[in-house]
């Protein structure tokens, strides 16, 4: 048997209806596709066997879109394909992201038998207003019917997606949406700030007094923060909370440069130290796949400088942090000025050490792009081409297109 986890990632690209702030890739009013994305996700399972065969899947994580929109006899089926082509371990995390007003009591039971065992609810707020006037097609009822459905169903992992930071919101509104979220006693809560991106119904409003302002957001930020800590829920990364042992066991493959193979219009893969997508259109993923053509968009083959700048950036967004021994383990070099950077955040109240480690504090993850991007650049003027050696030549525009590439590839929510 192999030795090697791997994580898999499923990108179910269909929603009931398009949020005014999401710029992931997802299509509403394409329940037409389905049938034939479906027969292309088998296909792709089908035909990756001879390369899973290489691994251990730990953990399997459904996203969207919203896969329970999709239905879950076809998200059981996929599994089934999966754990028929792959090594899917019995303790393995399986995870599918649902929306209230599109999963139910029958639907979870069906999937909790064929080994689902954690929900991600996209539940985002308790203001039933704020929620019609992002397009969301729930009230928050419904959120508390789709948690009791849950439980009933024998799921005892149950994640909330939240967002801070919307339009109209305060930090009293805030407030009380965490507290209610709270009161549903999830294992897991997602706290992401709203972040307006170009080419979403948003946008228009982006600097006026409608959303919240950037102290605004950071005092809600750092209340969640606290709040959590208070009922027991640890920071571990970014925007992601949770009881003891139910960290998201899939979303630390990405933050700890692991493993994972994407199937789907637009998903990801790292594999070997190659990382590489799909495009972004389920007509174009699903021809290609039934009828032999290029599915792949874009493909590169990291350096060890490059996996090392990831080490980084992704070490840096998780309380765990990161390390001189395991930076250099990647890429042998003098860590001392990537050491002194760290330290000048210290006065500032933005990172600590902690033993042989370092990391971010709440107020550093304030302005974690900053201070991540300040790091890469310290990385990239030490660069050498074999340990210990300088180069003159510090290819700067390689590191921000790197950075860019990073926070462009749908991997993350909140960067």
């Amino acid at each position: 048997m192999p030795d090697k986890e791997l994580g898999i990632y499923i990108h179910i690209p269909f929603c009931a209806g398009k949020c005014a702030y999401c710029d992931f890739y997802s299509l509403a009013g394409h329940d037409a596709l389905m049938p034939g994305y479906q027969r292309a996700l088998l296909q792709h399972i089908r035909e990756a066997g001879p390369q899973l065969d290489s691994y251990l899947i730990d953990t399997v994580y459904f996203g969207g879109g919203t896969p329970s929109y999709y239905g879950a006899d076809r998200l059981i089926a996929l599994f089934d394909a999966l754990k028929r082509y792959g090594h899917v371990l019995i303790e393995a995390e399986v995870t599918a992201e649902v929306n209230p007003d599109s999963i139910t009591l029958g639907d979870l039971t069906r999937m909790k038998r064929a080994g689902f065992n954690r929900l991600s609810i996209g539940a985002q707020c308790a203001d039933d207003g704020i929620l019609k006037s992002l397009g969301r097609l729930h009230d928050f009822a419904q959120v508390e019917t789709a948690v009791a459905n849950a439980r009933t169903a024998g799921f005892d992992n149950v994640s909330l997606d939240l967002i801070y930071g919307l339009p109209s919101q305060d930090r009293d509104g805030w407030a009380n949406t965490l507290a209610r979220a709270l009161a549903l006693k999830p294992e897991h809560l997602s706290c992401y700030g709203l972040k307006v991106e170009e080419g979403t119904p948003l946008y228009p409003f982006k600097d006026s007094p409608f959303l919240p302002d950037d102290d605004d957001q950071a005092d809600m930020y750092l209340y969640t923060v606290e709040t959590l800590e208070r009922y027991g829920y640890k920071q571990y990364e970014i925007s992601n909370f949770s009881l003891r042992g139910y960290t998201s066991r899939h979303n630390l493959k990405y933050w700890q440069g692991q493993e994972y193979f994407g199937f789907g219009a637009a998903a990801h893969s790292y594999v070997a130290g190659q990382r590489y997508s799909y495009a972004p259109d389920i007509a174009a993923y699903t021809e290609n796949i039934l009828h032999g053509g290029n599915v792949v968009e874009q493909s590169e083959t990291l350096s060890e400088f490059e996996q090392a700048s990831e080490y980084l950036m992704l070490g840096l967004r998780t309380v765990h942090g990161i390390s001189e021994a395991e930076y250099l383990a990647i890429y042998p070099s003098d860590f001392t000025r990537i050491k002194e950077k760290l330290r000048s955040f210290i006065p500032h109240g933005w990172a600590m050490e902690t033993g042989d480690r370092w990391h971010l504090t709440p107020t550093g993850f304030l302005v974690s792009n900053t201070l991540i991007g300040d790091v890469l650049d310290v990385q990239a003027s030490t660069r050498t081409h074999a340990p210990w050696r300088r180069v003159e030549d510090t290819q700067q525009i390689e590191i921000d297109a790197f950075r860019n590439r990073m926070e462009n590839s749908g991997l993350f929510h909140g960067i």
